[in-house]
């Protein structure tokens, strides 16, 4: 979503079980999805621990479905996402991705702006988890700082990259919440014609 700046502090929260459990994980855990490596190559460098996601197929008609990260990541993950959306956003709509992503050292994410229609609407928030001085996220041609037990929210639809430079792999969660759509109105979209 366009939220007016390249990214939005939304405060400090207690990120302490999420991270000890994304940390507990075997490394096989980050392996168990390669949609989004596979499908998008500007993520050919990141592994994933998948919880919801959709692929936004039928847009606004999704289907949102479970991954085997739910049950790894559900109980820490779930109660800190909805802290965080009854503090700044809306009620009644939907989270439709949820998920750690981890790029590794030395990987990039290539500038690129997120185009699927979910994106214009939704709010795209990360929560740091792990990540070192040598990480450079960029949006809009500017160097943004995440410091961890901060969350934001970043303007998906300005060009933005990461690359790390570190020895280590960068973990953010992210979670991608959609508003309460009452009507295609509210999309802002074309609805399909009828055959």
């Amino acid at each position: 979503m366009d939220i007016g700046v390249p990214l939005k502090p939304l405060g400090s929260y207690d990120i302490t079980s999420l991270k000890e459990k994304i940390m507990a994980l075997p490394e096989a855990s980050w392996w168990g999805n390669q949609f989004r490596q596979l499908e998008y190559e500007v993520h050919q460098h990141t592994q994933s621990i998948v919880m919801v996601f959709t692929d936004g197929e039928g847009w606004p008609n999704i289907e949102v479905a479970k991954d085997v990260g739910w049950d790894l990541l559900a109980d820490e993950a779930v109660p800190l996402m909805h802290t965080i959306l009854e503090d700044h956003y809306p009620p009644g709509g939907t989270i439709i991705r949820a998920m750690a992503a981890r790029l590794e050292a030395g990987g990039i994410i290539k500038p690129h702006h997120d185009k699927h229609p979910s994106f214009h609407y939704g709010h795209r928030i990360h929560i740091p988890i792990v990540t070192n001085p040598r990480v450079r996220f960029m949006i809009d041609g500017r160097p943004q700082k995440m410091s961890i037990g901060e969350v934001y929210e970043i303007n998906n639809q300005k060009k933005h990259s990461v690359m790390n430079k570190g020895s280590e792999g960068r973990i953010n969660f992210i979670f991608d919440y959609i508003p309460l759509i009452k009507s295609v109105a509210d999309l802002n979209v074309t609805p399909p014609l009828k055959k």
